[in-house]
């Protein structure tokens, strides 16, 4: 499904990755572990075509990632940035805008889905007619999980999800990951809930290689 080979990336004369490959097949649950700089936000860009390597090769469900394939590649996969970057302005407006944006396919959100989503993820109806700048880290992080799901795709990046919310709505978002075994999630994350869930594999960015 995401497949790097023998990748090359430097950054102001700073190497990133050499000689870096890594396989995440399509239904795979993979957690990416390293401390900072180590490239992990790079990993990511790397794969959504945001930055190109020096030198090998990143492919996407057998597809190079380049120029030509990038924009079809990003239509097929929901990003959510560890920032959280959702905008500013009104939440319900904020939502409107995310569904009818041309390289999400203009779906729609449909307000009784939008409601449900709500509800699961513990966060009050409310909150739709707030302010993006009013939310709390917690409130912004499950908003823009909601987003991304309500953008139906199959594959997931997801950087740091899960640091704002307590371990009830980790475990909840850990396990509504987890068990869609249709979807492909690669998560940054250091969150116990995801590393010690039996059905997620860790990739140790420190050593190259996935955990046993």
């Amino acid at each position: 499904m995401i497949k790097l080979v023998n990748v090359n990336l430097a950054y102001n004369g700073e190497t990133v990755f050499e000689n870096f490959s890594l396989e995440v097949k399509k239904g795979a649950k993979a957690i990416i572990l390293g401390k900072s700089s180590l490239g992990k936000s790079s990993l990511f860009f790397l794969i959504l075509g945001f930055v190109t390597p020096d030198r090998g090769k990143v492919f996407f469900d057998g597809n190079l990632v380049d120029e030509k394939s990038v924009w079809d590649i990003r239509k097929k996969v929901a990003y959510v940035d560890q920032d959280v970057s959702i905008g500013d302005g009104n939440v319900s407006r904020w939502l409107d805008f995310v569904s009818h944006l041309k390289a999400n396919g203009s779906v729609g959100f449909e307000k009784n889905k939008v409601k449900d989503f709500l509800d699961f993820f513990e966060l009050s109806v409310n909150v739709l007619g707030k302010d993006v700048s009013e939310l709390s880290g917690g409130e912004r992080q499950r908003l823009a999980i909601i987003a991304s799901v309500l953008l139906e795709r199959k594959v997931f990046i997801l950087d740091e999800v899960t640091s704002s919310l307590d371990k009830h709505l980790r475990r909840k978002v850990v396990h509504y990951f987890v068990e869609r075994d249709d979807w492909t999630v690669v998560v940054i994350s250091h969150d116990t809930v995801w590393l010690n869930n039996p059905r997620v594999k860790v990739f140790d960015l420190e050593v190259g290689k996935w955990r046993q």
